[in-house]
């Protein structure tokens, strides 16, 4: 079994702008909400290796793993996938951006699979990131089309 989510949204706003916004990983607790913090700990080019924590749960866990990312200004593209999986057994992401008339077009596609142990099944999994995707992808249009706004060079 495997699971696969494929979410997108289309921002208006200059491509370089929502290229350099979400793609710049120390920012990423004031851009998406689910995020406490976010560590780079190495770079070597366009690819990044960067810790990830969650804000604490009800019952004060904080869940955080390690990241590596990296990104194709060419092609607008960044692929990832956790170095330390957790509770799945492996998680893949695709960033893609593709610019459109009324704006760009950011698309998150996440591939995993559930280790047998996990809290939840692979459904279930899919489930809540199709939810929680959704909603961070709202949060980063608002706050990219509010920092468009005020950009010099916004047309």
């Amino acid at each position: 079994m495997s699971g696969h989510t494929d979410n997108a949204i289309t921002i208006d706003a200059p491509m370089d702008v929502v290229w350099e916004l979400t793609n710049d990983i120390e920012s990423w607790p004031r851009l998406f909400s689910e995020y406490g913090s976010a560590q780079v700990l190495e770079r070597r080019g366009n690819t990044v290796r960067f810790r990830l924590a969650l804000h604490p749960g009800p019952d004060g866990k904080v869940w955080s793993w390690v990241s590596e990312r990296a990104a194709d200004p060419a092609t607008r593209t960044v692929r990832s996938q956790r170095v330390e999986t957790g509770v799945f057994k492996y998680m893949s992401l695709f960033w893609e951006y593709v610019q459109q008339q009324d704006g760009v077009l950011l698309r998150f596609v996440q591939d995993f699979e559930m280790k047998p142990d996990a809290p939840l099944d692979d459904a279930g999994m899919t489930d809540r990131l199709n939810t929680n995707t959704a909603a961070q992808l709202k949060l980063i249009k608002s706050k990219v089309e509010a920092a468009a706004t005020t950009s010099p060079g916004r047309a």
